[in-house]
């Protein structure tokens, strides 16, 4: 391996930990303007600090990627089918060599869709562009894409395409997580970066990560679950402390949500009743006694008080009235 290609692939895979952070933002070359991928700009420019390199295609590159930026770019060379077609597997080369090097890139991509109608055309495609790509010293990321026919990502399955694309010559195989994913990594002589694949749970996509890194892959590959997040740069610095930190999908979530406000706002939310409650409590209290306490006692005392004292008046005078009597008789 000469030194230009060693030194482009470190730069994807980190010669520190031999770990990759790879954002996805290459949807658009089958997918469209998938949504949270509308505006490339505005969704590329707060993540690509926090990833190792970039997946993306070269029309995305000229147009939405600031060049005074230096972060690594791993460019999709292949495409040809979009959605709405008939075989998404149906693709072939889409950008030369020298095009690629005029944009810099530390390395192509491009899939083959082993198992499917097309599975020649991809595997020969991919042998050529790792002949022409080693001219000049640039690594290929092989992407083992599930075509139709087989659509499951079983280890049997996986094992086999990242095997064939390996010894097409592939330095990287990109391929998706599944149980007994050591098997996989374990007859794979080159590197393994997993897919991302389709949005899940934020916590989910963490132990997607956690796990396919115990298991042998060296990075991952995310893009949906990143971009389409509630909080795309708390879960990239989520994921990056999983793969180049010591984090654990548990500390992973709880760092995304301290991230996203979400643990302050629970925090805050139990306090807030607590000075509610009281303040209130105390604002019933006081003038219920005070309702109960002063006009009882104005009613038993100034009431007590005028029966007490007019009516001993009244009787008083009536005594003093009859003995004025009676001694007048008397006289």
């Amino acid at each position: 391996m000469d030194w230009g290609l060693k030194n482009r692939l470190a730069r994807i895979i980190s010669p520190a930990d031999n770990r990759a952070l790879m954002l996805a933002v290459d949807h658009g070359y089958f997918l469209g303007p998938t949504e949270k991928l509308e505006d490339l700009k505005k969704t590329i420019a707060p993540l690509a600090k926090h990833c190792d390199s970039l997946m993306i295609t070269r029309g995305a590159l000229r147009t939405s990627v600031n060049p005074d930026y230096p972060v690594p770019v791993v460019l999709r060379v292949s495409g040809g089918t979009s959605i709405i077609g008939e075989d998404l597997s149906q693709e072939d080369i889409t950008v030369s060599i020298k095009d690629a090097l005029r944009l810099n890139v530390s390395a192509v991509a491009m899939s083959v869709f082993v198992g499917s109608k097309y599975e020649y055309q991809t595997i020969v495609n991919l042998g050529k562009l790792v002949n022409e790509a080693e001219e000049y010293g640039i690594p290929v990321l092989a992407v083992t894409a599930v075509g139709k026919e087989i659509g499951t990502k079983d280890a049997r399955y996986l094992s086999l395409a990242c095997r064939v694309a390996a010894e097409q010559g592939a330095h990287v195989v990109k391929t998706y997580y599944c149980e007994n994913f050591e098997k996989v990594v374990k007859s794979c002589p080159v590197p393994i970066i997993i897919a991302g694949g389709k949005k899940i749970p934020e916590k989910d996509a963490l132990k997607l990560t956690y796990d396919a890194l115990k298991a042998g892959a060296v990075g991952v590959d995310m893009g949906r679950n990143i971009w389409q997040s509630d909080n795309p740069v708390a879960m990239i610095k989520a994921v990056h402390s999983i793969v180049h930190g010591s984090n654990n999908a548990e500390q992973a979530f709880t760092l995304y949500k301290q991230l996203s406000g979400k643990s302050n706002q629970k925090q805050n939310n139990k306090p807030n009743q607590k000075q509610n409650n009281k303040p209130n409590q105390k604002q019933n209290n006081k003038p219920n006694q005070k309702q109960n306490n002063k006009p009882n006692q104005k009613q038993n005392n100034k009431p007590n008080q005028k029966q007490n004292n007019k009516p001993n008046q009244k009787q008083n005078n009536k005594s003093k009235n009859n003995s004025n009597k009676k001694s007048k008789k008397r006289n």
